[in-house]
């Protein structure tokens, strides 16, 4: 009778409580889940990528990108699907192999008479006891305690001090792998609490404490129509929360390790994408302490990073080089505790200092915080802690002020200096004030002797260079963003007067040189062609954009010069050049087996999807092609050469255009004949890049064999006829994957469809190129080109390249 009792027990279980396990029940890698009562969340074990390794994970089921929020044995893989979830005789959930081994557990020391787990709603999975439903929030361990790399909405993410366990994020090592990275956030407690993000053991973002509004490091926290933000500190909890205001929105904070991003993410149903909404760090100056000691970073600055009124830098060689580490010193020292000797200069809107070297008292005002930190001879600036209403507390810091930067949501930050650097401040606005009275009374009586038109011209004519680079304002009204400005002498120095020796190449653009400053570094420098058919729109075009740009796939650019007629990018030096010139060189293409070139699809790739969708602005690049594919040292690939590049804000994704710009044989269809560009025309260069590097020809080379195809053409009627094998480069042998290589032309086809709307976005791509399901089948691209007596065709010519599409649907 029990053991029937035992049997109706475990199948009404098994039927009906399906976010549940219980004693009586297990959980085995056969396809089997926990699915959440409204259909959210599901759990069970899955391959990450293309990793042949298991673990047990929870995900949005109803997102058909599948996006794990959280796994159970991140750093302890399964290498088999024989392993099963079960609830031990302990009461503790433990994840156990086909010989019993443990291979995780809950480990929880509580005991309990009924204990079951129960995937909720909220995406927590919490083991709790089943005579204490009453309790909702009374459990024995939870998922939530235990983050891996993402924050889901009522998460809390810091420490509880009753118990010591602080809930930190680590992100995964790679898109294939989750086990533990080295790219960590945490909340540092102290009188100044503040969320801090770590490559390993170096500090590399961190957020500025909470001042009683926002922190003041994050750029409209509060201010945001998708989430309510809280943060909570007493005597038992510091933490971090995030609530949504709209039940329908889907959005999560996730840890990345391959960008070195923390970023805001929301799923976007009608493009079945996710789009980033926040990433951190935001921008040069909130890389951790940019500017070095006492060194403020003005993002809109030129240079960005800048001294305070009676600082000068500590080693102006150094800096005068745009190397900011050494920071800056004072220019003149103060007394302490010598009377009218030191005073204090306030400086508005600012993130304040590293809190590591502070002191807090939360219940003084701001005059008792001066004559605090006046008290203190290592005391070197104050600040309020709470700057809601009037302000309250009191914040000092001792020694160097560490990662400062001028921030939207900054406040008052009061520094220590000379008395006579403030008295000279002081009596210098006096007089800039009897100055600027009688300069404005004089000017209105010489603006009756001269014209406005002639003035304004001469300032026009003055300024232009000047204020190139900060004319254009962010679409969405952000900052403007400006490159270090390198002169004229550095750049002639360090190219040996632009010797032909030096000489990289030479596009439509100007010629690129290699050079090396002083400190050794070596630089590529891209010249303006005085005669260049693309000239100052382009140039202008790539500084602004270059100034935005920041991913490991794409060609760093360290800086800019205009004096005169020259106009310059600076660029971190690729010493393999670009990827052509590897690629369709005979000898050199043996250098590129088939694990490098995969590298390098991936790496262009991503360097996309970063350009469509992560970056602050959409990005279209409009040129991409092999000779703007530059290798590292490493032989990794990185995109550049920014000068057709479109950029676009907000939900915007594609344009028009009468003046078509970029290479032939790249192009899109209906970019080439229609000037329209999109997303997916830049999906589409990619699909030809592809099969350039699985085939190591040209598509543009015109003919191939007897077929009289371009590269498209050859490798459809090669995919059609079931003998996609042919179009591998020869000198790749035995060194490529089959269905690797088969998977990449097939993915390379899917991006060549005639119409942009069958194209793959690049999410998909890198999903496609990742993952081994199964892959829609490709329809005849565009842009397949025949001789053009050949019956049937529809030719259009472009610039007097006749370009032929057979059976455009």
């Amino acid at each position: 009778m029990l053991v029937i009792f035992m049997l109706l027990f475990f199948f009404f279980h098994m039927t009906y409580a399906v976010d549940t396990i219980t004693q009586f029940q297990s959980l085995p890698d056969n396809g089997s889940t926990l699915v959440s009562k409204d259909g959210t969340f599901e759990l069970g074990f899955f391959n990450p990528g293309s990793s042949s390794n298991r673990y047990v994970g929870i995900w949005y089921k109803n997102i058909p990108v599948r996006t794990v929020v959280w796994v159970a044995n991140r750093d302890n893989p399964i290498k088999d699907n024989s392993s099963q979830l079960i609830i031990s005789k302990e009461g503790n959930l433990v994840l156990l192999s086909q010989n019993q081994t443990l291979l995780w557990s809950t480990n929880s020391t509580t005991e309990a008479l009924s204990p079951i787990v129960q995937l909720l709603d909220t995406g927590n999975l919490v083991l709790r006891d089943e005579k204490d439903n009453n309790n909702e929030t009374s459990f024995l361990w939870q998922s939530f305690d235990h983050p891996c790399d993402t924050i889901l909405p009522g998460m809390k993410i810091g420490w509880d001090l009753k118990t010591g366990l602080n809930r930190r994020l680590t992100a995964w090592k790679n898109w294939d792998d989750p086990s533990s990275g080295d790219f960590t956030s945490s909340m540092v407690l102290g009188g100044n609490t503040e969320m801090v993000v770590w490559k390993g053991s170096d500090e590399y973002y961190r957020t500025g404490p909470m001042n009683g509004l926002m922190s003041s490091g994050i750029f409209g926290l509060k201010a945001n129509p998708l989430y309510d933000y809280k943060f909570v500190k007493n005597e038992d909890e510091v933490y971090y929360i995030f609530t949504l205001k709209n039940s329908s929105v889907i959005s999560i904070i996730v840890l990345n390790q391959t960008l070195y991003l923390r970023q805001r993410l929301i799923w976007i149903p009608d493009t079945r994408t996710w789009r980033v909404y926040q990433s951190l760090p935001q921008d040069s100056c909130d890389i951790y302490n940019t500017c070095g000691p006492n060194g403020n970073c003005i993002i809109s600055g030129s240079p960005i990073c800048q001294c305070f009124e009676g600082f000068e830098p500590k080693s102006p060689q150094q800096w005068n080089a745009i190397d900011w580490t050494q920071g800056c010193v004072r220019s003149k020292p103060w007394s302490c505790g010598v009377k009218n000797e030191d005073g204090f200069q306030r400086f508005t809107g600012m993130k304040v200092p590293n809190t590591t070297y502070s002191w807090v008292n939360e219940s003084m005002t701001l005059n008792e915080c001066e004559a605090k930190c006046l008290e203190n001879c290592s005391c070197t600036a104050y600040a309020n802690t709470d700057t809601s209403g009037e302000g309250s507390g009191c914040s000092i810091w001792f020694g160097d002020l560490i990662d400062l930067r001028v921030s939207q949501s900054g406040q008052d930050l009061y520094v220590r200096m000379a008395v006579s650097v403030t008295d000279a401040k002081n009596g210098h606005k006096k007089k800039v004030a009897l100055v600027v009275t009688f300069t404005v009374l004089f000017v209105l009586v010489m603006l009756l002797g001269f014209s406005y038109r002639y003035i304004t011209k001469t300032k026009y004519r003055d300024e232009t260079e000047k204020t190139m680079l900060t004319e254009e304002k962010h679409e969405r009204g952000q900052e403007d963003l400006e490159l270090p400005l390198f002169d004229l002498a550095t750049i002639v120095n360090a190219t040996d007067n632009f010797s032909t020796d030096n000489k990289l190449g030479e596009g439509g653009f100007g010629p690129v040189y290699k050079g090396t400053l002083v400190d050794g570094q070596e630089i590529a420098v891209k010249r303006l062609s005085r005669s260049s058919g693309q000239g100052s729109e382009e140039f202008k075009n790539e500084v602004i954009l270059c100034a935005k740009l920041q991913h490991r796939n794409l060609v760093k650019v360290l800086g800019c010069c205009i004096e005169g007629d020259e106009k310059m990018l600076v660029y971190e030096y690729m010493p393999n050049r670009s990827l052509d010139l590897f690629l369709f060189d005979s000898a050199q293409s043996k250098l590129l087996n088939w694990s490098k070139r995969f590298n390098i699809l991936n790496a262009i790739a991503r360097g996309i999807l970063y350009l469509h969708q992560d970056s602050r602005l959409r990005i279209i690049h409009r040129d991409l092609k092999v000779s703007n594919i530059l290798l590292d040292h490493d032989m990794n690939a990185k995109i550049s050469d920014f000068g057709m590049a479109r950029m676009f804000g907000g939900d915007q994704i594609e344009g028009n255009t009468k003046r078509i710009v970029g290479t032939y044989g790249y192009m899109a269809p209906e970019y080439a004949i229609d000037g329209l560009f999109s997303i997916k025309s830049d999906v589409f260069s990619f699909g030809v890049l592809l099969l350039e590097i699985v085939s190591g020809k040209k598509n543009r080379a015109l003919t191939y064999h007897d077929d009289d195809y371009n590269l498209i053409g050859h490798a459809w009627r090669l995919w059609k006829d079931g003998i996609p094998e042919q179009l591998i480069d020869d000198c790749l042998r035995d060194s490529y994957i089959l269905s690797e290589v088969f998977r990449c032309i097939q993915i390379g086809l899917l991006c060549l469809q005639h119409h942009p709307d069958d194209r793959p976005n690049m999410t998909s791509v890198i999903v496609m190129l990742s993952s081994v399901n199964a892959l829609p089948q490709p329809n005849e691209p565009g842009f397949l080109i025949k001789k053009a007596s050949s019956e049937g065709e529809h030719s259009s010519s472009v610039n007097g390249v006749t370009i032929s599409l057979l059976n455009a649907r």
